[in-house]
C-alpha cells in the first residue's frame, strides 16, 4: 500500500507528565467536560480530584480503581491484561482480573474494560504510568524481603514489562491518555531534558517515541501551563 492510500489515522496516543500537585490529572479530567467518555484506570487514587468536575462530567467517568501497593502490586497484571485489548473483568474490591475471591462473593462488583471496542468519543486513561513501573518493580520482587536492592537484572525485565505495556499502546485502535511524574535527564548531547517518569531513567528517556503527543504541565507564578 502506498502512503498516499493510507487514510491518516484519527486515534490518539497522548501523555500528561509533570511535577505532583501540577493538575495533570485534573487537565485529562476536563476532556469529560467536552463530552467524552472516560474509562479512568487509577492506579495511586489521583482519581480525587474529579470531584471538581461538574456532575453531568462526573457522569462521563467509568472508574477503574487498582489498589496497588508494595504488597500487592496488581497494577501491571491487570493493566497489562487491558492491553491485550479483549474484553477484561475486573472486580472492584480488588482491580484483579477474574478475581477467585469475588466470584465466590453473591453481589461483588465487576467492571468490564474492552479496548478494542472503544467507541471514538472514549477515552482511556492510565492514572498514573510512574505508578505502574513501580508495581513492576514490586511484582518482580514480590517474594523478597523488604531489605531487598534491585539488580540489574531486576531493572532490565522493568523494562522489558514497561515496552510491552507501551507498545501495545502504539498499535491500540483506542484513544489512550497516560499521565505521569517527570524526571530530569542529561541527553547524549549534554543538554537537560524534562521526560516523562515511566522506569529507569535511561529507560525514561525514550518514552515519547510510544505517544503522538507529550504534554509537560507545570506551575508558574500560581498559574497552571
Amino acid at each position: 500500500m502506498k502512503i498516499s492510500e493510507l487514510p491518516q489515522s484519527t486515534v490518539h496516543h497522548i501523555i500528561v507528565f509533570g511535577e505532583p500537585k501540577s493538575g495533570k490529572s485534573t487537565l485529562a479530567g476536563t476532556l469529560a467536560e467536552a463530552g467524552y467518555n472516560l474509562i479512568w484506570i487509577s492506579m495511586d487514587n489521583g482519581h480525587s480530584v474529579l470531584h471538581k468536575l461538574s456532575r453531568a462530567a462526573q457522569e462521563r467517568i467509568e472508574l477503574v480503581r487498582l489498589p496497588d501497593t508494595k504488597d500487592y502490586p496488581i497494577a501491571i497484571e491487570t493493566c497489562l491484561q487491558i492491553m491485550k485489548g479483549g474484553p477484561t473483568r475486573i472486580c472492584e474490591q480488588h482491580g484483579k482480573v477474574e478475581c477467585a475471591t469475588c466470584k465466590k462473593v453473591e453481589g461483588a462488583g465487576w467492571v468490564t474494560v474492552h479496548l478494542n471496542a472503544a467507541d471514538s468519543n472514549t477515552i482511556h486513561v492510565f492514572d498514573h504510568i510512574s505508578q505502574l513501573a513501580t508495581s513492576c518493580m514490586n511484582h518482580i520482587n514480590r517474594k523478597m524481603s523488604d531489605e531487598y536492592k534491585p539488580t540489574w537484572e531486576d531493572y532490565r525485565v522493568q523494562g522489558t514489562l514497561m515496552d510491552k505495556f507501551l507498545s501495545n499502546i502504539q498499535q491500540s485502535p483506542a484513544h489512550i491518555v497516560c499521565i505521569a511524574h517527570v524526571c530530569e535527564t542529561e541527553m547524549e548531547d549534554g543538554a537537560k531534558k524534562l521526560v516523562p517518569l515511566v522506569g529507569t531513567v535511561p529507560f525514561s528517556r525514550t518514552a515519547g517515541k510510544y505517544f503522538d503527543d507529550m504534554v509537560h504541565v507545570g506551575v508558574s507564578n500560581k498559574t497552571h501551563k
